[in-house]
């Protein structure tokens, strides 16, 4: 099961619908800070938006095709975390993660993913997690970066940011390197 909590403070919990109202609030109140990095911003107009993503999720956790979590802070959430999808036949599965711009810089998305990382290899009995960053997003690289991924090349032009192409920087880790301890 999810690994939670991760401190005194941080909390994972599945995403649920209940989970609808704030966490749209969330994007809404960050959404100049989201639409930087991420794509789906734009389309997330109402909590309407945010209920269908959640159920998405659901369908994603009911077809053991990985799972999302709300990140909270004290109760509150402040940012979501995910798998996107779980490759069985390679063992493989890549994390996904934004936080709210006041929750940054205090090391709870390291933490997140370093919980992440452990259940995908400890738990789910993974061989490979990879995290792919814009090459320009240094707060996200700095995570795979801190938690000894390595960087495995770049995604030149990999994904459409509303008006432009940016490129991703491939970090990935294996089964055989890690080492929870040293991360």
């Amino acid at each position: 099961m999810l690994p939670s909590p991760l401190n005194e403070a941080i909390t994972l919990e599945l995403l649920d619908l209940r989970h609808a109202e704030e966490l749209f609030a969330l994007t809404d109140a960050n959404r100049s800070h989201l639409r930087v990095w991420l794509p789906w911003v734009d389309r997330t107009r109402s909590a309407d938006d945010t209920r269908e993503f959640i159920r998405q999720t659901q369908r994603q956790w009911a077809e053991n095709n990985g799972f999302q979590a709300a990140i909270l802070e004290h109760g509150a959430i402040i940012g979501v975390i995910g798998l996107h999808g779980v490759n069985w036949a390679n063992r493989s599965t890549s994390i996904g993660y934004w936080l709210s711009g006041r929750a940054q810089g205090r090391g709870v998305m390291t933490t997140a993913c370093r919980a992440f990382t452990r259940h995908a290899f400890e738990a789910l009995s993974l061989n490979r997690v990879e995290i792919r960053c814009a090459t320009e997003n240094g707060r996200s690289r700095a995570i795979p970066e801190r938690l000894r991924f390595t960087s495995e090349g770049t995604l030149r032009e990999a994904e459409w940011l509303y008006d432009h192409f940016v490129d991703h920087v491939v970090y990935g880790m294996l089964a055989s390197e890690w080492r929870p301890s040293a991360a």
